[in-house]
């Protein structure tokens, strides 16, 4: 007898805009054990494009016409795997979806008490104008935890995108509730299966691209279409009767959705005047016992459809309207006046003189003294202290500073008064387009990590990660550079193609990794002391990278959990990337747990690779830095074929990783518990990567720099690199703790 699949994939619906072959070729392109794919194929075009995978797939052929839930339960009906993933034919899979849903599903309860029926995850959104944009769903899994839950105890999963596509479903349940859940409405369905379930579960990791088509290539929205959102929530509302807290979420969600369709322009006076009056009787006919209206404007457009004042709510948006238009043409002109203002003083300023003792430096988006350009800094002061360094940093971060560190906040008059005058000009990222590159000035470009993921022209091809790009001005602001400043020839090469311009590449190494090699066994033991890091216990490093296709960090970890099973002599570093808000944060309930420290605040960054044992990570470039110093590095990969896809990458670092690979929590789990974190197949991995990546960093880069731009030193005179293996790392912190 063949063995039960976890999971069937069925594919449904017509061939809409020629999308259908593009998803089946990546279900085809990657092909698992354990997942069947169901192609119930609405039309000849949609058969056709089918049946080019058979007998990879099974192909249901259905007559044209055929609706969405008729062919849903047609796939259904052929379907034999555990668990079903309903797939419309014009949407999309991120590669290794099937796999991240079959396994995670696989550990699902799903007899007895505590049966988990509906499995939730995160979805990517693509439009006819962009691809890959992050849902806003991601925060609100990551909330909910991955343990089975009733939906009473979490109402809010509610307010997910309703979409039958970023849900898979019990087999077994879908066919006792399929009655209810046919239908051609998937908002319905989608709402209707949380309602029904025993118990749900998260996974907040992308697995579903929901594709909007554009609104003027469909059918024009009909009278009965619009009415039918009223009569979808008023049977919603009455399954979920006797339920509190899921009736007054799916209150809120009701009277917001017929808001925003009455708002929305084109619908026609006697339709918009019945669709009002429809959703004032749903309003008042559902309003949950002691229901308070939200404060402000939005409890004044509450009010007025619950009393059916359609002229009045009319009267009010149009108000609305006429106050936004004076606020913005007064802003404008404000905004304008400034900019004016500022562009006269920074003129006049590139009128004087270029000051050879002066030096402006700034890193990560003016965020404070860091990375790259703070070791050049502090070398400086050594090497040439007649060159006065003045930092920019935002008001913010101002108050943070070290004492007596000479700054500017952007935007202010001595800011544009600096930029127009100093002769040096260094930066992790790049200055504002409006700076001039002055003749006898000096731009240096010191990066900010070595290029796993596709930087510069080369993002031109990955629509995620290209979003709000404007490639002609970086251009423009590459062509300012004088110098690129590199850790690996690996690094060179991908920043001149990524950057093509006349730069010359300072072959010198990062000099934010001196300290790898520079700092002694007191160095380390004070940084432990000062993180609570008790002598002998273990210090995990987990750093994960910003992904393009999430809207804000979602813990791919389970933290908790991980702690627990690591032990109470570990400690995990919890490290969240800086383009996310960390007071909003999932760590923001653990901050500091015993077991577990947030140190997304901490700086610098290079004070927590010398306290910690090991690293993880997935994606991030802290792998090349951390690998200076020669300690054990674990991979959590369990979403590459995503990011590789979506982000683009410059080499496969499942093969050429600088330790295990974990793909799931569960195998993370097994390498840390185990001596796989650091047995000899690590060691001899990890030597392999130093060698490639950590080519020119030996605790001399930012000496090399300084000597070469600032005291305008020839190359051949600099310090020669030293090769990898005569090179000494900081001791690790059992070798401090020893000495």
């Amino acid at each position: 007898m063949p063995e039960t699949p976890d999971l069937s994939v069925i594919v449904h619906g017509p061939n809409v805009q020629d999308h259908l072959p593009a998803l089946l070729d990546t279900l085809d392109a990657h092909p698992l054990t354990g997942v069947e794919v169901i192609v119930a194929a609405v039309g000849d075009w949609a058969r056709e494009a089918a049946e080019r995978h058979t007998p990879a797939f099974t192909v249901l052929p259905l007559p044209d016409g055929a609706g969405d839930a008729a062919a849903r339960a047609a796939g259904a009906a052929r379907a034999s795997g555990r668990w079903l993933h309903f797939v419309h034919a014009k949407d999309g899979l991120p590669p290794g979806a099937p796999r991240t849903i079959a396994e995670h599903a696989a550990n699902l309860p799903d007899t007895g008490h505590g049966t988990v029926d509906v499995l939730l995850f995160d979805h990517v959104r693509s439009t006819w104008r962009a691809c890959g944009l992050p849902s806003p769903d991601g925060p609100r899994l990551a909330r909910a935890g991955r343990a089975g839950l009733a939906l009473d105890d979490r109402a809010a999963l509610l307010g997910l995108t309703p979409l039958l596509g970023n849900r898979a479903v019990r087999a077994g349940f879908w066919r006792a509730h399929e009655r209810l859940l046919t239908t051609d409405d998937e908002p319905f369905a989608a709402y209707a299966a949380l309602l029904l379930a025993d118990r749900v579960a998260c996974l907040p990791h992308p697995a579903y691209e929901q594709r909007r088509l554009r609104p003027e290539s469909l059918p024009p929205v009909t009278a009965k279409q619009r009415y039918a959102l009223v009569e979808r929530y008023e049977t919603l509302l009455d399954l979920a009767a006797g339920r509190p807290a899921v009736h007054t979420v799916l209150y809120d969600l009701m009277v917001r959705d017929c808001l925003r369709t009455f708002a929305r322009a084109g619908m026609p006076d006697g339709v918009a005047r019945e669709f009002f009056h429809r959703a004032s009787l749903a309003a008042r006919r559902h309003r949950p016992e002691g229901h308070r209206r939200p404060a402000g404007l939005e409890g004044v457009r509450r009010s007025l459809l619950e009393r059916d004042a359609r002229a009045e709510y009319r009267a009010l948006q149009a108000a609305n309207r006429t106050r936004r238009r004076m606020r913005s043409a007064a802003r404008t002109g404000r905004h304008r006046a400034g900019t004016r203002l500022r562009a006269l003083q920074y003129r006049r300023a590139l009128a004087e003189p270029v000051d050879p003792h002066l030096a402006v430096f700034s890193a990560y988006w003016a965020r404070g003294v860091a990375c790259n350009p703070a070791a050049i800094a502090a070398k400086l002061a050594e090497l040439a202290p007649s060159v006065h360094p003045v930092w920019v940093v935002t008001a913010p971060g101002a108050a943070l500073l070290p004492p007596g560190t000479d700054h500017v906040v952007p935007g202010t008059r001595r800011y544009w008064e600096v930029l127009a005058r100093a002769k040096y000009l260094v930066n992790n990222v790049n200055f504002p387009d409006a700076v001039v590159k002055r003749p006898g000035t000096v731009h240096v470009q010191t990066h900010h990590g070595t290029p796993l993921k596709r930087m510069g022209l080369d993002q031109m091809p990955y629509p995620a990660a290209a979003r709000g790009l404007d490639f002609q001005a970086l251009l423009e602001r590459v062509d300012k550079w004088d110098y690129s400043v590199s850790a690996n020839s690996h690094s060179t090469r991908m920043w001149q193609r990524a950057y093509p311009s006349r730069h010359t590449s300072l072959d010198h190494g990062y000099p934010r990794n001196d300290v790898y090699y520079t700092a002694g066994a007191a160095e380390v033991r004070a940084v432990r002391e000062r993180l609570g890091i008790a002598p002998g216990h273990r210090a995990i490093l987990y750093a994960p990278t910003h992904r393009d296709y999430e809207a804000g960090w979602t813990p791919r970890l389970d933290l908790a959990a991980l702690a627990d099973r690591l032990g109470e002599e570990t400690i995990l570093l919890v490290r969240a990337h800086y383009f996310y808000e960390t007071a909003a944060s999932p760590l923001a309930g653990l901050r500091r747990t015993g077991r577990i420290i947030d140190v997304s605040s901490y700086d610098p960054v290079e004070e927590l690779c010398l306290a910690a044992d090991a690293l993880v990570t997935d994606y991030s470039s802290i792998m090349f830095d951390y690998a200076n110093l020669d300690r054990p590095i674990v991979i959590h990969a369990d979403d590459w074929e995503t990011y590789r896809t979506t982000r683009g990458v410059y080499f496969d670092l499942m093969a050429e990783a600088p330790g295990p690979v974990a793909r799931d929590q569960a195998e993370l789990s097994e390498i840390l518990t185990t001596h796989a974190w650091r047995d000899e197949r690590a060691a001899k991995a990890r030597a392999a990567f130093r060698r490639r990546f950590c080519e020119y960093d030996d605790g001399r880069a930012a000496e090399r720099v300084v000597r070469r731009i600032f005291l305008g030193e020839d190359e051949r005179t600099l310090p020669p690199v030293l090769p990898v293996e005569e090179r000494t790392p900081a001791p690790s912190p059992e070798e401090a703790t020893a000495s």
